[in-house]
């Protein structure tokens, strides 16, 4: 699939705002105040809560816009952006430290999983232009996929349904599905044993 441009802060936000582009804000005042209000539940409510609490975690993601399946675990150092652009299916795991940066929708299929210190990038500038604006991309991380502890995901970038990030690995392009990626950037290694799963995401998630 290739790169979804989702958002593009030069298309929204008046170049008039700022003499200097560098200083334009990326988002409008209304979006960040809504970042503000869940950065203070983040670090309120969610950050503090106990570990097993994963329900709770999600409750309040929902509360915030996230489209949850059951049994998510979201682990307390977690961190999710924007949970108005978070797709889940059923049992999507983030573990601690697990980062989605996503000014633009992401796709989490079933049984996806962002182990320790993971980071999901959906965003980047683009720096052919002046005035360096933000731009966003959809991205979608397939079903039993596994990005794992440390690795990363560039903007842009899908992982497909059962690939394998490898530890600290960086991946800048699509990765293929049941195949095993490792490297700095990230290239194939092997194909991943197959097996059926349900990958789509259910229409009342997607609603």
């Amino acid at each position: 699939m290739p790169k979804q441009i989702h958002y593009n802060a030069a298309e929204h936000i008046p170049a008039e705002t700022a003499a200097d582009p560098y200083l334009r804000p990326a988002f409008s005042v209304q979006d960040r105040l809504r970042r503000l209000n869940w950065n203070l539940c983040w670090a309120i409510l969610y950050r503090t809560s106990p570990r097993p609490l994963h329900s709770w975690r999600a409750f309040l993601l929902r509360l915030f816009g996230a489209k949850m399946g059951p049994d998510c675990h979201f682990y307390p150092r977690s961190k999710v952006w924007a949970p108005w652009n978070l797709i889940c299916a059923e049992q999507v795991t983030a573990g601690d430290g697990a980062e989605i940066y996503n000014p633009a929708p992401v796709t989490l299929g079933s049984h996806a999983i962002l182990s320790q210190d993971a980071y999901v990038c959906a965003a980047t500038h683009d720096y052919d232009d002046p005035a360096f604006p933000l731009i966003a991309y959809a991205m979608q991380i397939g079903a039993y996929a596994w990005v794992c502890a440390r690795a990363s995901v560039a903007p842009g970038v899908n992982v497909g349904e059962g690939a394998v990030l490898g530890l600290g690995s960086v991946a800048t392009r699509t990765l293929e599905p049941w195949t095993v990626y490792a490297g700095v950037p990230a290239v194939k290694v092997k194909e991943r044993r197959q097996f059926p799963v349900a990958s789509s995401i259910p229409s009342s998630i997607q609603e």
